[in-house]
């Protein structure tokens, strides 16, 4: 498997990474099988603490905001990069048939959107990429993402396209490649501010107050 872009840091703060890569599965044993923190460690790398502002994790170097182009939900091509730059945005992929971490997520999300002013939720994008082209396509993301954006001043974006379309996106946003159909990825979420870095990333089961606080944090950079 192949990564790019970050210089390598210290093995301690590569524990990060190595919380950030797991499956969505619907049980403890499904979990451990799909794990993927074995894998040699990536750019994803982030490290976090008291030094940090943040209540989510603090890359050891910025992610820049990746340049992309996949599917939306009505079949248009979206370009992460020309529709979102400058913007701030929320990044995550997943897989609608996940029953764990991927609709957590995008719930938390949710709640962390309602909790801030109507104002700064309207500025946010919030996209949601598949690791699972191949049973995830517009129509079945639209309807998935419309179960949790349904009383949100926002809609959430969608994203599918073929499989090698999808592998580079993963890799352009600096996250490893979802093996197992799409069933093992990052549980990153990473949040990118108006300045086209995320500086800060969440892991899967943040709560949504962690996820509200550093969101007002970065909208206030």
């Amino acid at each position: 498997m192949s990564f790019a872009r970050l210089p390598a840091v210290p093995a301690v703060m590569l524990l990060g990474l190595l919380l950030a890569l797991a499956g969505c599965s619907a049980s403890a044993d499904d979990h451990a099988e799909h794990d993927m923190s074995s894998m040699e460690p990536g750019i994803a790398t982030v490290g976090g603490g008291p030094d940090t502002p943040y209540r989510g994790l603090a890359p050891t170097e910025p992610f820049p905001r990746p340049a992309f182009t996949l599917t939306g939900t009505d079949g248009a091509p979206y370009d992460f990069m020309a529709e979102t730059a400058g913007e701030l945005t929320l990044l995550f992929f997943g897989f609608t048939n996940c029953p764990d971490v991927c609709p957590t997520t995008m719930a938390n999300v949710a709640v962390a959107l309602r909790n801030v002013d109507p104002g700064l939720a309207e500025e946010v994008n919030v996209v949601f990429v598949t690791t699972d082209p191949a049973r995830d396509d517009p129509a079945t993301l639209g309807a998935y993402l419309d179960r949790f954006d349904a009383d949100l001043p926002v809609d959430y974006v969608g994203l599918t396209g073929d499989q090698a379309a999808v592998e580079a996106a993963q890799l352009e946003a600096g996250v490893p490649v979802a093996e197992d159909n799409g069933e093992t990825h990052s549980t990153l979420l990473l949040l990118f501010g108006r300045d086209d870095l995320a500086r800060v990333a969440f892991l899967a089961g943040s709560v949504p107050d962690d996820i509200t606080h550093d969101l007002e944090l970065i909208a206030g950079q």
